[in-house]
């Protein structure tokens, strides 16, 4: 049995880990100070709410999928699936991608990466595109889905399909998280769509409880208040 030391992950060398490897993007954090700012939420939702499931669309370098798989780990329990197809800027144009970088192409240097966290027993890897994995779900015998996060495409048609689909294999006090709601020029130019599929959230309150962080790249967190599957008219 593990004692309160051992089953506490974020020792000042971890932290300086994360940003070494999982280098953080727009997650309002503070390198200089060891502040993981978003990813302190990440690591925290989890250890209270304590997910069975968590799925996450899309990631740079993983730094949602560690603070997130962190979390599990302490926790002692629960699993994460990471799905991200490993496009990158340069090779697949920025219309496919927000700054990927084909971080996830080799399976055994994806297990490495999260080796160095300690999480690579936790996480399982679908490179795949959202609109490959989600049809898998059943036949995958996926379980349901206690934690969301979106990051992946951040095209509206994009993130509508994933929250939609997100939202299917969910249930009541299920939460998803929206990262890149505060890309005021992205938005204008529709080259992201997060924050106005969060104005569409916002018109069933008896769906969706929504919690928005303006900081840096911006973060909503949603709560799911109904198991009755839900789609937008």
């Amino acid at each position: 049995m593990m004692n309160s030391m051992e089953s506490f992950s974020l020792t000042t060398g971890l932290l300086r880990d994360v940003f070494r490897y999982a280098k953080p993007l727009g997650h309002n954090q503070q390198p200089g100070k060891l502040n993981l700012g978003f990813g302190f939420i990440y690591y925290g939702i989890v250890r209270a709410i304590r997910p069975k499931h968590t799925l996450v669309i899309g990631s740079g370098y993983g730094f949602s999928v560690v603070c997130l798989a962190l979390g599990i780990k302490d926790n002692g329990e629960g699993s994460l699936t990471f799905v991200d197809p490993s496009y990158s800027l340069l090779k697949n144009g920025p219309l496919m991608t927000v700054g990927g970088v084909n971080k996830w192409g080799n399976q055994t240097k994806v297990y490495d990466h999260f080796r160095q966290f300690g999480v690579e027993d936790f996480v399982k890897h679908y490179k795949l595109r959202n609109d490959q994995f989600f049809p898998l779900y059943e036949s995958d015998k996926l379980p349901g889905i206690d934690i969301a996060f979106i990051d992946g495409s951040h095209s509206y048609i994009d993130v509508k399909y994933d929250f939609i689909n997100i939202v299917k294999h969910s249930h009541k006090n299920s939460y998803i998280f929206l990262h890149d709601t505060n890309l005021y020029i992205r938005e204008m130019i529709r080259h992201s769509g997060v924050k106005r599929w969060l104005k569409v959230i916002r018109q069933y309150p008896d769906y969706f409880e929504v919690l928005d962080f303006p900081f840096d790249c911006g973060l909503a967190i949603v709560r799911v208040l109904q198991d009755k599957i839900w789609e937008p008219t």
